[in-house]
């Protein structure tokens, strides 16, 4: 996910990361085979609880040092421009709409970590290999606010088709799929949903139907979206953001409502699943393997959801209860193939920009 996005999201949560690592960015960070430090590097939002870590260092005598590069895009480059030669034992934020990217340009060392077993078969896209170990999971999803749709009357839109309907017009704000991680997952919805052709046919209903494009998350939300509590003066009652966007709408309130303020359009969603791997040529891979099984522990996956605002890729995991009583479970989010992404995003990137904007 992008760094801005989760960071805007979880916001009232995550504070600065609580994380019993040692701060750094631009010094080496290769440790030894026999070093009792493991480098994870990843995105700007990656977030744990620090007593959580602190239990890793006692079962493992392991201490986590944790990289941050930015977003998930620009880390995934830092990685391949430094492949063979990791800034780190461990990389934690690649997504399945980068992935075959990270795969393709040989990053990873397989390894098959303990726990996964326990993650559903669609979450693991390279099973064969397990050069990546899936971590969580987020749905993008339109969310509308409640307070407008029941004022007006009007039935909230549950699919993408409903979207392009009169009822609905000049109601939704999107994010420029060019420069932002939902927008572009809300991109690739509409190209699993209408298929290669028929995705445009979709944004050309779309525009005609008066969808406002922000460059970012941040924008859509807090400025043009009426529903945000952290905004909410916008007039665009629809917006793009995410199914985990409900429960961080009311995990602040001293005094919780029997709903949260804002819904998801559950027909309309796209999974984003995020990996981490063993970096190949990592100094510590004793360390590094032992990492990726924590990760996929029971007890790192229940810290998940509280911290980054996503799901945990096991099964067996527990959710909190703000999760159960406020979120939303996607039961068929669309998905794409990481090599047809690979294949085709930037054609329909660009294709998109000239359709809507």
């Amino acid at each position: 996910m992008n760094s801005q996005l989760r960071r805007a999201i979880s916001a009232a949560l995550l504070g600065s990361l609580a994380l019993s690592a040692l701060a750094g960015c631009g010094e080496d960070t290769k440790s030894g085979s026999d070093s009792k430090t493991v480098t994870l590097v990843t995105h700007d939002s990656f977030a744990a609880s620090k007593a959580v870590l602190k239990e890793f260092t006692k079962e493992t005598g392991y201490k986590v040092r944790v990289q941050a590069g930015g977003d998930a895009g620009a880390a995934v480059n830092q990685a391949i421009l430094s492949k063979g030669h990791p800034q780190g034992d461990v990389f934690f934020g690649v997504d399945n709409t980068l992935l075959s990217r990270a795969l393709d340009n040989d990053l990873f060392t397989p390894y098959t970590a303990k726990g996964l077993d326990k993650v559903p078969a669609a979450l693991r896209l390279d099973r064969a290999e397990h050069r990546v170990t899936p971590v969580d999971f987020g749905d993008i999803c339109v969310n509308y606010d409640r307070k407008y749709f029941a004022d007006k009357k009007l039935t909230p839109p549950r699919t993408l088709d409903d979207l392009t309907k009169p009822a609905y017009k000049n109601l939704l704000v999107t994010e420029n799929a060019a420069t932002s991680s939902p927008g572009l997952g809300f991109l690739l919805a509409t190209a699993a949903k209408y298929g290669d052709d028929g995705w445009k046919g979709y944004w050309k209903k779309l525009r005609a139907n008066g969808v406002e494009v922000v460059d970012g998350w941040e924008q859509a939300y807090y400025d043009r979206f009426s529903g945000s509590a952290g905004g909410g003066k916008g007039d665009r009652p629809l917006v793009v953001s995410y199914a985990s966007s409900p429960p961080a709408e009311v995990a602040d309130a001293k005094s919780k409502p029997a709903k949260a303020p804002t819904g998801v359009a559950t027909g309309t969603c796209f999974r984003q699943v995020e990996f981490a791997g063993l970096l190949n040529g990592a100094g510590n891979t004793k360390g590094g393997k032992a990492l990726l099984d924590f990760l996929l522990s029971k007890r790192f996956q229940e810290d998940v959801p509280l911290n980054m605002y996503v799901n945990p890729a096991r099964e067996d995991a527990k959710l909190p209860e703000l999760f159960t009583r406020y979120g939303v479970r996607i039961a068929d989010s669309a998905t794409l193939a990481p090599q047809k992404i690979a294949k085709n995003r930037e054609s329909w990137v660009k294709t998109w920009s000239s359709l809507v904007l």
